[in-house]
């Protein structure tokens, strides 16, 4: 690992423990004593050093309610862990920061195998983690890079993450959300269900390299969003993990009601950079409302699918589960066609010169479709398209041979038109969750933290076990014959 000017280092790390919670000591995690509460500067400063953690469910490093950094130093985890334990609240992950806890990691290099052995994991409104110039790997399954629940912070960069097993987002998030900032850096996913970003928060990536070799490059899941700034994107989703979707992606935006994300209009934003898909479609959207914005994106697909498929698939009620999508494109190049079925509903906002060449719905009308053409853009149709309503400039439309329908009357080439844009109805909701408690408070909405359990298994609407995602996790809580949450081990040591 390359250990950079330490002394820079030290002094940033110094200056974010000064902000918050003076007179707060180190962490205790690893079995280490804390700190003396006068102590703010040198001993909440980790430096070098081996922190190893081989229990289940247990930490290599754990910030509870503090302030401490670490800096050049290598954490090793195994150890195995259950379902919601670990991936809402933070059990069995190499570096565990909660309850308000400001930790700042520099010139790491962490390594987990074990089942649910998140690598770095902010739990809670008011924990802040910040990692930069560091490596991440991840071997097991359902064992993320980066992981943040119950409203925590994760601020990231220069990092190098590769994960390995199923269920394993390089960039995670998972119930009560939070803020994701990811700035440079490398993020490689293998495993099948596992996207590059898997977000149930509020993730910006900027200037970094995405890598998805089998799974989907981005999901966004109910009311969240993904805002990619000059990234490269590359996605080659050719696995499937469950049998609630035929469709392969890039970029798939839904709402799974396990209860994991509140419903409500999602969003998904890409200015500059590029997206190259391998396999299938590049965006999907089934069962939730979404604002896709592309600005000077430069997007191949080399599968055999559409630009955008707005369609039912297993998730959410028959005859209700369709993507609503707004599609805003300025300055950019579309290729490829637009499938949007009849539970479905697209407007599409061609502004600033951008250009599509494609087809919409070339089988034949399906759900509400409207086009509107601004600022010299063009639409160059590859194919026979049916939509319902229209706005363009004259000669902002090239039949090229073909016909377009709109409202069920052929378009005249050269013509200009005004109609209306589809009403996008959004469901806001629990998404599955539980019901609200008497005082409205709704776990996992994304607004408030989920509380740890108490002894009682949150259980879900619905009957039976709630859908599954298209990481593979379907959000059923861990049994525990005791009723009790799992004591954490203690113990670990640097060394």
């Amino acid at each position: 690992m390359k250990i950079k000017n330490k002394m820079k280092v030290m002094a940033a790390i110094l200056a974010a423990a000064s902000m918050v919670f003076a007179g707060c000591g180190a962490a205790t995690g690893n079995g280490s004593s804390a700190a003396s509460e006068a102590d703010t500067t040198a001993a909440s400063v980790k430096s070098g050093g081996i922190y190893e953690n081989s229990e289940d469910g247990g930490h290599a490093i754990e910030v509870d309610g503090e302030t401490a950094g670490y800096s050049g130093a290598t954490v090793k985890k195994t150890g195995d862990s259950q379902g919601d334990e670990a991936d809402f609240y933070g059990e069995n992950s190499a570096i565990f920061a909660t309850n308000g806890a400001q930790l700042t990691l520099s010139d790491m290099d962490i390594t987990t195998d074990g089942t649910h052995a998140n690598a770095v994991f902010s739990y809670g409104e008011g924990t802040v983690v910040n990692i930069s110039d560091s490596t991440i790997t991840t071997s097991g399954n359902c064992s993320g890079g980066l992981m943040t629940t119950g409203g925590g912070t994760m601020n990231a960069s220069n990092l190098t993450i590769h994960t390995t097993g199923n269920s394993s987002a390089a960039i995670r998030s998972d119930r009560g959300g939070g803020t994701v900032t990811v700035t440079g850096g490398e993020y490689t996913t293998d495993g099948t269900g596992s996207p590059a970003i898997y977000s149930t928060a509020d993730i910006t990536v900027s200037d970094a390299v995405l890598t998805s070799t089998t799974s989907e490059g981005v999901v966004v899941e109910g009311k969240n969003s993904v805002t990619l700034n000059n990234v490269t994107l590359n996605a080659n989703n050719n696995k499937h993990n469950n049998d609630k979707s035929d469709y392969y992606n890039a970029i798939m935006i839904y709402q799974s009601m396990s209860g994991d994300a509140a419903s409500g209009l999602a969003q998904f934003s890409a200015t500059g950079g590029s997206v190259t898909n391998a396999n299938g479609d590049v965006f999907f959207v089934n069962n939730t409302a979404t604002d896709i914005t592309l600005s000077g994106v430069e997007i191949t697909n080399n599968g055999d699918g559409a630009f955008l498929r707005a369609a039912a698939a297993g998730w959410g009620s028959e005859g209700s589960n369709g993507g609503q999508v707004n599609l805003t494109a300025t300055g950019q190049k579309i290729d490829g066609d637009m499938i949007v079925d009849e539970v479905s509903v697209l407007n599409l906002y061609l502004k600033e010169g951008s250009t599509f060449t494609g087809a919409i719905n070339p089988d034949g009308a399906a759900g509400d479709v409207y086009v509107e053409l601004t600022g010299g853009s063009k639409w160059i149709l590859t194919g026979d398209s049916y939509i319902t309503a229209l706005t363009c400039e004259a000669d902002s439309i090239d039949l090229n041979g073909h016909t377009l329908t709109v409202g069920g009357k052929a378009y005249t080439q050269g013509s200009a038109q005004t109609g209306e844009a589809i009403e996008i109805k959004v469901s806001e909701g629990n998404g599955g969750m539980q019901p609200p408690s008497d005082n409205g408070q709704v776990p996992g909405s994304g607004n408030q933290p989920p509380e740890k359990p108490d002894g009682n298994s949150s259980e879900k609407s619905g009957n039976g076990q709630p859908p599954a995602k298209p990481d593979g996790s379907n959000g059923q809580p861990p049994e525990r014959p005791d009723g009790n949450p799992p004591e954490k081990p203690s113990g670990n040591q640097a060394t």
